[in-house]
C-alpha cells in the first residue's frame, strides 16, 4: 500500500489587503494543481482513492485530480489545517506581524496555540485520530504489542490525501513514529502541491511505514514552485 500526501496549491491568503479564513487558490496555485493532476494521471500503479480536507484550497487542488483519474473526492473534515483565530477583515500586514512577534514563544505556549485559535495539542490529536480511523477503515492498524509495527490487509491500495502543510507533517511524524512537537510543519517542510509518499512495507512479520519521497516537486517547473 502507498499513502501519498499532497499539499494544496498556493492559496490567496489576502484579498485587497485583508486576510481570508478559507482562501481560494491563486492562478499559480491552479497551475500547480493541474501539474499535480497530470503526474498522478500518468502514475503507475494508479491511485485507488482520493481523500481531501474540506478547505477550499484543498478541494480546488483535488478537483483536477478527480477529473483526470475518475476518482471520487472523499472529504474528511478532521484533516483540516490547524484552526487559526478569526482574522476576517484584519489586514494582511497585521497577521504577518502576529506571526512574527509570536515566533519566540516558549514550547508550552506553542502547544497552547494562538489566542482564539485551536491549540496544537487539539490539532495534533484531531489529525492523528482522523488518520488512524481512516486507515483502520481500510485495513491498516497498529500492532497492539509494538508501536513501530502495523498490520495491512490491502497491500495494493494507493491512497491520495490532499491536505495542508501542517496536517500532512503531523500525519508523517505520526506514521513514522517521530515524537510530536508543536512546530512539525517546520520539521517536515512541504511546498505547495508537493508530494510525500509513504509505503506500507511488509517487514518483521507485520508492516512498517517507509518514507519513500518527501517534498517531491518533480512535476512543477522551478519558476512555478512556491512555499
Amino acid at each position: 500500500m502507498d499513502i501519498v500526501f499532497i499539499r494544496h496549491g498556493q492559496p490567496k491568503w489576502a484579498v485587497d489587503g485583508l486576510s481570508q479564513t478559507d482562501p481560494y487558490l491563486t492562478d499559480l496555485g491552479q497551475q500547480q494543481a493541474a501539474l499535480a493532476a497530470n503526474r498522478i494521471e500518468k502514475a503507475n500503479p494508479q491511485a485507488t482513492e482520493l481523500v481531501v480536507s474540506p478547505a477550499l484550497r484543498s478541494q480546488q487542488t483535488a478537483k483536477p485530480i478527480a477529473t483526470q483519474t475518475g476518482l471520487t473526492i472523499s472529504t474528511v473534515d478532521d484533516l483540516l489545517e490547524v484552526r487559526l483565530p478569526d482574522w476576517t477583515g484584519v489586514s494582511e500586514e497585521a497577521v504577518i506581524n502576529i506571526f512574527r512577534t509570536t515566533k519566540d514563544r516558549t514550547p508550552e505556549e506553542w502547544w497552547s496555540g494562538l489566542d482564539g485559535g485551536e491549540s496544537f495539542r487539539d490539532f495534533h490529536n484531531r489529525v492523528t485520530s482522523a488518520l488512524d480511523n481512516l486507515l483502520a477503515e481500510r485495513g491498516v492498524t497498529k500492532d497492539p504489542d509494538d508501536p513501530g509495527l502495523w498490520h495491512c490487509e490491502n497491500e495494493d491500495a494507493r491512497i491520495l490525501i490532499v491536505a495542508h502543510g501542517g496536517t500532512n507533517s503531523v500525519c508523517l511524524t505520526h506514521l513514522l513514529g517521530v515524537p510530536p512537537s508543536p512546530w512539525e510543519w517546520e520539521k517536515f517542510v512541504l511546498f505547495h502541491a508537493s508530494f510525500a509518499r509513504v509505503k506500507v512495507l511488509p517487514l518483521a512479520g507485520a508492516h512498517v511505514m517507509s518514507l519513500r519521497t518527501f517534498n517531491d516537486q518533480d512535476h512543477i517547473p522551478l519558476d512555478k514552485r512556491s512555499r
